[in-house]
């Protein structure tokens, strides 16, 4: 089975030896989405709002990438540095998915690369 290596510019450029995601029979598998803005490769500003639907607008751009989207999502993994910001966190991701939430785990870390507040990653099918 091939595996395709996935990355776009409309996402974060990988900082390390990584690839956004990868394609493995239809499976894909992103790697973590921080809130870094693709144009600028800084942080977005505004809080944990705006670093929320900026981590998940790259997740989607890697996604369609791929040829996939956001409902083919089957599993999110969402790493926090503060639970305490989690009902604005769901508030958020539910307006990202409209039909039915993928299983997901939440993790509170101690921190994140470049002091990002969370980081998105998830499984997906390619239709």
């Amino acid at each position: 089975m091939a595996m395709e290596f996935i990355n776009t510019e409309k996402a974060p450029l990988p900082v390390g030896p990584y690839s956004q995601a990868t394609n493995v029979g239809g499976r894909l598998f992103t790697a973590g989405q921080i809130p870094i803005v693709p144009e600028t490769g800084e942080l977005a500003i505004g809080g944990i709002e705006a670093q929320t639907r900026q981590a998940l607008e790259n997740l989607r751009a890697v996604l369609r990438a791929a040829g996939s989207d956001m409902k083919y999502i089957t599993k999110v993994s969402l790493f926090v540095i503060n639970l305490d910001n989690l009902s604005i966190i769901n508030r958020i991701y539910s307006e990202y998915f409209d039909c039915g939430y993928p299983a997901r785990t939440c993790v509170e870390v101690s921190r994140l690369p470049k002091d990002a507040e969370l980081e998105i990653d998830a499984v997906a099918f390619v239709p």
